[in-house]
């Protein structure tokens, strides 16, 4: 349970780095994964199950692509502000709630950690992009680039681990 909880936590963070990235990877992690009916209760005896599509993950892809082209425009809002810190946070539960549920644990339960998660790390790589870009003025754009890869990259190792 610890291990599904940390996962949860995990791919919360993120949804606060960028929100659409979190749904759209678990998304393809369920709808390319036969989902185990031996662990009791799954995705498909529930609400998220359309998370299982691959119509789902395709445009869950397509959004997230956006979000990347998107944050790098002029006067793209922080990440912090509102509304943008409650998406985050909403993508953050689905997505863990998705993933716990799958694994056939308490769905609710992983919604508030992946919540947390998303909190910490709209929070955290808010300010780390902040102390980059004005502290060490490095080029946004740089930064922006590698918390894409960071994010692409954590995010497919998280949904992919056992």
């Amino acid at each position: 349970m610890i291990k599904c909880l940390l996962k949860a936590f995990q791919i919360g963070v993120i949804a606060g780095i960028r929100t659409m990235t979190a749904p759209a990877l678990v998304s393809y992690k369920l709808a390319h994964t036969k989902l185990n009916r031996s662990a009791g209760p799954t995705l498909q005896d529930s609400k998220l199950h359309f998370l299982t599509s691959k119509t789902t993950t395709n445009v869950l892809a397509v959004m997230a692509v956006g979000e990347l082209i998107a944050d790098k425009l002029p006067g793209a809002p922080d990440r912090t502000g509102q509304p943008q810190v409650w998406g985050r946070i909403g993508s953050g539960a689905l997505s863990a709630s998705a993933l716990t549920g799958a694994d056939g644990n308490s769905a609710p339960i992983g919604a508030v950690v992946g919540a947390l998660g998303a909190v910490a790390g709209s929070v955290a790589f808010y300010q780390l992009r902040r102390w980059l870009t004005h502290e060490k003025d490095l080029p946004d754009l740089w930064v922006a680039l590698a918390e894409d890869a960071l994010t692409i990259g954590a995010g497919w190792l998280v949904v992919h681990q056992d």
